[in-house]
């Protein structure tokens, strides 16, 4: 069995990657690429519960450093996948948030329940 397993869709239409999910252990990464919005917000749920699923993932990590934006669609999904995770002691982290992002998880209250960190090594390291 492999310690990590990398999970990469690519935009055909600019040739941009979009989010990419990495499994190590038992958690997951994503990588948001774009913007969570309304427009990929259920691409982005359901990729991540058949992972979270399969995986049996205990922890998540999302990146947003390459995410300028996201809605309240996105702040469901960060929503969904907490309450997943934390029926079995599971954590969420956040990475590489910028101030308009920042801004949105301070207005929500997101950061009451998922801490903040600069980079993904930094996350991994505390929900280890």
């Amino acid at each position: 069995m492999q310690d990590s397993k990398r999970y990469i869709k690519a935009d055909k239409r600019s040739g941009k990657e979009e989010t990419s999910y990495e499994i190590n252990q038992r958690h997951l990464i994503i990588r948001l690429n774009e913007e969570l919005d309304h427009h990929n917000a259920i691409q982005i749920r359901e990729k991540a519960d058949r992972l979270i699923d399969r995986n049996h993932i205990k922890h998540i990590v999302f990146d947003f450093s390459g995410a300028g934006f996201m809605d309240s669609a996105g702040i469901g999904v960060i929503m969904g996948r907490y309450k997943k995770v934390v029926f079995v002691g599971g954590k969420i982290a956040v990475a590489g948030v910028n101030s308009t992002v920042d801004r949105i998880f301070r207005l929500s209250g997101l950061y009451k329940i998922i801490e903040k960190y600069d980079s993904v090594e930094t996350a991994l390291n505390y929900l280890k």
